[in-house]
């Protein structure tokens, strides 16, 4: 089973921003499920306002990546297809009452959490290999 999901990827001094899931006990990309009929984009927009309290505009974001990742806290065999796109515009983000903190990593001080995100992990990776984090 697929999951259609969208994450942000928010970079400052070379770390990655993640989100801390109070559910799933994890750190993740903040963004989340697209709903039905809706873009990854507008989906993305609107999760950002609900889990960081930040407005941002589909301009305000550019297409990284695809990956396709095991769902962290989710159901046996369910599989996150996730587009990522890079937020292009500083923002001030604050954790909302879903989001229990929000911190600035580099993939070695996301490998060492106990609890990792397949999907957070190939993205942290992927940047890593770009030059763009730690």
């Amino acid at each position: 089973m697929q999951l259609a999901t969208a994450g942000l990827l928010y970079i400052r001094n070379k770390k990655l921003l993640l989100a801390f899931s109070r559910n799933k006990q994890c750190f993740y990309l903040p963004g989340g499920k697209v709903d039905a009929g809706e873009t990854s984009l507008a989906a993305l927009c609107r999760e950002i306002a609900e889990e960081l309290n930040t407005q941002i505009e589909a301009t305000d974001l550019q297409f990284y990546t695809h990956i396709t990742a095991p769902a962290f806290g989710e159901q046996t065999g369910l599989i996150m297809e996730q587009d990522c796109f890079l937020l292009q515009k500083e923002i001030d983000p604050t954790a909302s009452a879903e989001i229990g903190e929000l911190a600035f990593f580099s993939l070695e001080e996301y490998l060492q959490q106990q609890n990792q995100a397949p999907g957070a992990v190939m993205i942290l990776q992927q940047l890593k290999q770009n030059g763009l984090i730690d």
